[in-house]
């Protein structure tokens, strides 16, 4: 059976990077591999095995398209709305808090979550641990 170990997103800024991952999740460089036109950081924390590789290709300047194939990392935390206002004290610009309620207004929401950009655009849910989201 497989094992998910890793997901890479490429990065313009290494230490914009770090520094945005590590105040809003906690992830610290883990390893980091250095070659001649490329660096690749891994980044992780004790909640998970998991980690996020950012890969920084040396000389890019410009920032990297998304595509339309691009859709979102998503992590769980115990309480999206603490997590919310604490990403708005570290002036980290979370999107609005959402109860999804796919039942409509009344029912239970299935989950609670926002958005957070990172400093190359892509898009990060935080979602509120419960259900499937664990």
């Amino acid at each position: 059976m497989a094992k998910v170990i890793h997901s890479m997103i490429r990065v313009l800024d290494e230490a914009r990077s770090v520094e945005f991952y590590d105040k809003a999740f906690g992830l610290k460089v883990a390893d980091r591999l250095d070659f001649e036109s490329f660096t690749l950081l891994y980044l992780g924390n004790d909640e998970s095995s998991f980690e996020l590789e950012l890969t920084v290709n040396k000389g890019t300047t410009e920032p990297y398209a998304h595509g339309n194939g691009y859709g979102h990392l998503a992590v769980s935390v115990d309480d999206a709305a603490a997590e919310h206002a604490r990403f708005e004290a570290e002036g980290l610009s979370p999107r609005k808090l959402v109860d999804f309620a796919p039942g409509g207004p009344g029912t239970d929401p299935i989950a609670r979550f926002f958005f957070v950009t990172d400093p190359d655009g892509y898009e990060i849910e935080v979602l509120q641990r419960g259900g499937r989201y664990l």
